[in-house]
Parts: structure tokens; C-alpha cells; sequence
């Protein structure tokens, strides 16, 4: 108990909060309910593998078409220790990595300045909307073929593909993050003399934040597609090409050594920016409170 009226810091009050015992017993509560989860993941990991691997020694399923865990674990030792027929396995996934990196960052950034405009200026939202639907619309996989034909084999070519993926999914969320802000908020800004460029960048963007860094789950997950995808339609060096090279020597362990590569760069992505958005979120009662639980 503070009895002398002074001004507690943030780190004592932090202090205070997580010595409560309520505090102290929802901490628990949850780090027995993240190992239980863990434990159920790592369940389903090792049933899902056993029931393959047993079904494929069984003869239920056909080794040459379905393969088998223990050779797809013995195809990623071989690419590490001898690297892949177009070089090293790091090369590869670099290759891939930068492909996404550079697009994830090129697409966030216009996905959130072409949604925000657009969700706070009507007449913008009214001129570009059919052309961003019809866009929308258009089969990803003919912009890639598009792409690989107008600039080649590329990296550019992947880039381009990952930015239009990413773009979309950001800017619907932007938009509709932009119009959902409280009007109330934004009166009472105009009220006390703040000018459009005010509220635009210390009201509407912080409260689509929400909108936004939700998006940014799915949107990586579409530049990883968008790089894989462009590879596979044309590429000297990536992912796409290992899995297409596998494809094209009917070696399905290849194909799912590239697969699980490209799922554990999903995972750490992930991970990744679930920490953003806790430190971005970091105001909102509930990041506040897990935070708290961590």
C-alpha cells in the first residue's frame, strides 16, 4: 500500500499486479493450459507420422506415391550434408526468404496506405473500388505466369507475384478497420482543432491497428505461396524448384521435405509476429493481461 501519496513507477506497479495471488494462480493456469497444448500438438505430430509410416510398411499405402517419414527425414539430411542438385539447401531457402521478405514488406506497406486513403476519403473508395475487386478477382495464378513472362526468371518476378498477394489481403483489412473507428472519437478530435493528417495518423491508424496486424497472419502465409508459386512456374534457384525437381523425378519424399521446410518457416513467421503484435497491442486489456500471464 502506497500511504505516502508518492507516485508509484510503472515497474512498481507491475510488481504489485504480479504478486497477487489471483495473479499468481491465472499465471499457472495458464502455463499448465500452453504445456497441455504443446502436449496435444506434439500428439497429434507423432500419431499423424506413426499412422503413415505404419500404413506405408503395411502395404496400405503405396511408397512410391505417398512416401514415407523416415526417408522424407533421411531426403533433408541428404540436402543438408550434400546440398541440392541446383546447390546448397541454405541457398534455397534464402532464395525463397527474400522472394516473401521483400514482398511481405512492399505489400504491407501499400496494402495499409491504399486501404487507409481509401477508408477515410469516399470519393477515393468510389473511383478505385470496381478496378480493386476485379483485380481481386483474377487468379493468382495467371499474374504469376504473367509476371514470370513480362520479367523473367527472376527475383522480380517473384516479388511481384508475392506484393499483389499480400497487397489484397492487407488493404481489405485496412479499409474495413479504417471504417469501423468510433465517429465519436474522430468529432471530438475535429472539436478540439485537430486536422485531418491529426487524425488520420493519432486516431484512425492506431485503432485499425487491430485490423491490421490480424491481416499480417495471413498475409505472410500468402507471400511464402506467392515465392513458392512463382518458383514453380519458372526459377533457377528456391523452394518451388526443389519441389518441382522432386515432382519431376517422381520423388514424393522430395516433395515433402520441401513441404515441411516451407511449414517451419510458416511457424517461425508466425511466432514472429505474434510478438509484434503483443508489443503493438501491448494498450489493449486483453494483450495487457496475457502479457501479464506470461
Amino acid at each position: 500500500m502506497n500511504t505516502n501519496n508518492v507516485p508509484l513507477s510503472l515497474g512498481d506497479v507491475v510488481a504489485l499486479a504480479t504478486s497477487n495471488p489471483e495473479v499468481l494462480r491465472i499465471r499457472q493456469r495458464t502455463r499448465r493450459r500452453r504445456i497441455l497444448v504443446r502436449l496435444c500438438q506434439l500428439a497429434i505430430v507423432v500419431a499423424f507420422t506413426g499412422t503413415w509410416e505404419f500404413s506405408v510398411r503395411a502395404g496400405w499405402l503405396d511408397e512410391f506415391t505417398y512416401g514415407r517419414p523416415y526417408l522424407v527425414l533421411l531426403q533433408l539430411r541428404d540436402w543438408i550434408n550434400h546440398g541440392t542438385e541446383v546447390g546448397s539447401l541454405g541457398q534455397q531457402v534464402w532464395v525463397t526468404m527474400e522472394e516473401a521478405l521483400i514482398g511481405f514488406v512492399i505489400g504491407v506497406s501499400l496494402g495499409v496506405l491504399c486501404g487507409v486513403a481509401l477508408g477515410r476519403i469516399e470519393f477515393l473508395a468510389n473511383v478505385f473500388g470496381p478496378f480493386i475487386k476485379m483485380m481481386n478477382s483474377i487468379p493468382r495464378i495467371v499474374l504469376g505466369a504473367i509476371f514470370v513472362m513480362w520479367f523473367g526468371l527472376g527475383i522480380l518476378s517473384k516479388i511481384t507475384l508475392v506484393v499483389v498477394l499480400v497487397f489484397f489481403v492487407v488493404f481489405f483489412n485496412a479499409f474495413q478497420g479504417t471504417r469501423e473507428v468510433d465517429r465519436n472519437l474522430v468529432a471530438n478530435a475535429r472539436v478540439l482543432g485537430a486536422s485531418p493528417h491529426q487524425v488520420t495518423w493519432q486516431i484512425v491508424v492506431p485503432s485499425a491497428m487491430t485490423w491490421i496486424i490480424a491481416s499480417l497472419h495471413v498475409a505472410f502465409g500468402f507471400a511464402v505461396i506467392g515465392a513458392v508459386v512463382g518458383e514453380v512456374l519458372g526459377a533457377q534457384h528456391g523452394l518451388g524448384v526443389l519441389i518441382t525437381d522432386s515432382q519431376n523425378n517422381f520423388n514424393a519424399d522430395g516433395i515433402f521435405a520441401g513441404m515441411i521446410i516451407i511449414g517451419a518457416i510458416a511457424l517461425v513467421a508466425e511466432w514472429l509476429i505474434g510478438l509484434l503484435e503483443r508489443r503493438l497491442l501491448a494498450w489493449r486489456p486483453q494483450m495487457a493481461a496475457e502479457a501479464s500471464a506470461v
